[in-house]
């Protein structure tokens, strides 16, 4: 058999502390617009939140603070799936298929390992944070996904599920073949007959990288110990505009030009900001505030922000004031994802040689 996989459309966030603006401009805000033209499916990963650390006081709470904030931002939990990754075991039993077809080596060049296991911490680290990137693929593949809307820092990840998926259709060509589950696909030059499809990233256009309100040189990040640092989805408006009051600057007029905010981190970030929730570039705002200073910019950075933020943290609180009603929603999601990977780990348990 010869054509196409099904366009499907995956991607997933961690549950670990509260989504700021970084994460909202960078990922879910790309999610609710893919969602106009793609079956979607969109998971609160959990079990990935365990790799780097185990026992987590607040992970109920997390998930489904997660969960809220897809919905109150416009995803459609009955057109698409929204579902947290623990509610379906296939992820966990693809992922150890996976870790039979990857190689150690290819795991250890992860970027992401050797920073967070780079020198005397290499035998501290859990198994889980070595062997993730297989439950990443995993959480793709199960549902024969096609397309992952992705970061630079998953860029890496992304090509080892690529290459994972391209090892197994290689390593059980034959057993593919004599079930009939693969068709014939072109992957480089080559013709494969293929189980599993070759993942394709979604740039979508440059993604906002939103930095630090108190140093523009570090990325906005839940981890910083101070809350002045990032916008949290849950502020309100008050604490919105406070922040943003409070965000450093420097003495300087904001340039007519993109080329001035060069060597000007905070004045980059704050315009870069403004640009991305008016869906404009940073050329557009400094056409219209170029020289003028960040007494009259920031006020009006406040205004659109809290426009955009407001009603989507409004609507998380009215959620999570309800969890029955979000917890209903991951029930479905979870239940209605299960029945597609299910229907995957059939064939790929044939595939292997299991006998079921």
């Amino acid at each position: 058999m010869t054509g196409t996989f099904k366009p499907l459309v995956f991607s997933g966030v961690q549950p670990t502390g509260n989504l700021h603006l970084g994460n909202y401009l960078g990922a879910i805000r790309k999610f609710v617009a893919l969602q106009q033209d793609n079956d979607c499916i969109y998971c609160v990963v959990d079990l990935h939140a365990i790799t780097a650390q185990l026992v987590h006081d607040d992970m109920r709470s997390q998930i489904r603070s997660i969960a809220a904030a897809f919905i109150a931002s416009g995803i459609d939990p009955r057109k698409h799936i929204v579902f947290n990754q623990s509610a379906v075991p296939q992820h966990a039993e693809l992922a150890w298929v996976f870790n039979c077809v990857a190689r150690i080596g290819w795991m250890e060049r992860m970027t992401q390992f050797k920073d967070k296991a780079g020198g005397r911490n290499a035998e501290q680290v859990s198994l889980g944070l070595l062997a993730y990137p297989s439950l990443m693929a995993a959480d793709i593949l199960v549902y024969r996904a096609t397309h992952v809307p992705v970061g630079d820092d998953q860029k890496q990840h992304l090509e080892l599920a690529r290459d994972i998926a391209q090892k197994f259709n290689i390593d059980f060509k034959e057993h593919i073949r004599a079930t009939g589950k693969g068709i014939d696909i072109v992957v480089g030059e080559e013709p494969v007959h293929a189980y599993f499809p070759m993942i394709e990233p979604l740039i979508g256009g440059p993604a906002p990288r939103v930095m630090s309100l108190r140093d523009g040189t570090k990325k906005m990040s839940k981890s910083d110990a101070s809350d002045l640092s990032r916008i949290n989805l849950l502020d309100d408006a008050d604490t919105v505009a406070k922040k943003i009051r409070k965000a450093k600057t420097d003495p300087d007029a904001l340039p007519s030009e993109v080329e001035g905010l060069k060597g000007r981190p905070e004045a980059d970030n704050l315009v870069g900001i403004y640009a991305a929730l008016a869906d404009k570039t940073k050329a557009d705002v400094l056409a219209d505030f170029g020289g003028r200073q960040f007494s009259v910019f920031k006020p009006a950075l406040v205004e659109l922000a809290v426009e955009v933020l407001a009603p989507v943290g409004a609507e998380m609180r009215r959620l999570l004031g309800d969890t029955s009603h979000i917890d209903a929603i991951l029930r479905d999601g979870g239940e209605r994802a299960r029945a597609r990977a299910e229907v995957t780990m059939n064939e790929v348990r044939d595939i292997v040689g299991f006998l079921r």
